[in-house]
């Protein structure tokens, strides 16, 4: 018997090196299957909601409705047709002039809230920021109707006021119109924009601070030479989700002309209005679809421009 134990012991000793070398493939297999377990919901949920739209946009933008005909096989043609359509160039146009002006005056008031915040010589400041984010919170369509009410000029805040002082000043006028909605956009996202930067200041180390204080510096030199460099990348992010918010304006244009009379409000002002139009009222899906990937793809160019030249600016300083 104990021969047979000492056997026993001496053949599992010289079997291990070979189990464990075979088990060991089996293990990582094991795991790479669990970590496929746990990505399948958001692998499933990412293809039926991003990729099969996108694949059937393409497919619907291959096709046009005709009268004689029906649906028809076109290829590019909607492409080709896109190309020299002046309303969707015009579209483009006001949105990348809205986005040159806007996207500056609310990410540089982001950054001086946020400064001001982080400054700790402002007293509420949880108050503040739950006020300056607010807005974020309201749904685009009851931020509309708000500011359609108190800037109209029939039933608004501005109508009280021409009525007081005798003067016409209309904002929804059809030259002042996109200065108005760049109010509401600028009124609703700055909270947004603001949470990040601050996040990021208090994510740096206070004992820079104090180090800068102790060789003289003062408040505006902290400000310049340590706080500000500390938003650049973050700074980067907030230019590429600002573009891509202004390239996909639609609730605003949508709603204020229901609302206002004369606003200059075309139902190709954005492009996005522009492809919801020639969909559900033009019946035109197959230049629909079209317009919208030929949008995406301006709208990823543009993105990924900003996004390499922000990281490039970053590393050289």
């Amino acid at each position: 018997m104990g021969l047979a134990r000492r056997f026993d012991v001496t053949a599992s000793a010289t079997a291990s090196p070979d189990a464990s070398r075979h088990s060991a493939p089996t293990r990582k297999r094991r795991r790479s299957q669990i970590g496929l377990a746990f990505i399948a919901p958001f692998g499933v949920l990412f293809t039926l909601v991003f990729i099969v739209p996108i694949l059937y946009a393409a497919y619907l933008s291959l096709f046009q409705e005709r009268l004689l005909g029906g649906n028809t096989f076109v290829g590019l043609a909607n492409y080709g047709k896109l190309v020299q359509d002046p309303q969707f160039w015009d579209g483009v146009g006001r949105v990348f002039r809205f986005t040159l002006v806007q996207v500056p005056i609310m990410l540089i008031l982001a950054m001086a809230l946020a400064l001001a915040l982080d400054s700790m010589r402002l007293h509420g400041t949880r108050f503040m920021r739950v006020t300056i984010f607010l807005p974020y919170a309201v749904p685009a369509i009851v931020s509309t109707l708000m500011w359609g009410f108190l800037l109209g000029v029939k039933y608004g805040l501005f109508g009280s006021l021409n009525d007081a002082l005798g003067t016409d000043f209309d904002p929804f006028a059809p030259d002042t119109t996109l200065i108005s909605i760049g109010v509401m956009v600028t009124w609703a996202f700055t909270g947004f924009n603001m949470l990040i930067f601050y996040a990021v200041l208090k994510a740096v180390p206070r004992e820079l601070y104090e180090a800068a204080a102790i060789d003289g510096a003062n408040e505006f030199q902290i400000v310049r030479a340590v706080k500000l460099p500390a938003l650049r990348g973050s700074l980067v992010v907030t230019v590429i989700f600002s573009i891509i918010g202004t390239f996909q304006m639609f609730n605003e244009p949508q709603i204020l002309p229901t609302m206002v009379a004369n606003s200059g409000v075309t139902t190709y002002y954005t492009p996005n209005l522009y492809a919801y139009n020639l969909a559900f009222t033009g019946s035109q899906q197959g230049y629909a679809a079209a317009l919208a990937l030929v949008m995406a793809a301006i709208t990823i160019a543009v993105a990924y421009a900003v996004q390499i030249r922000g990281l490039r600016n970053a590393s050289d300083k």
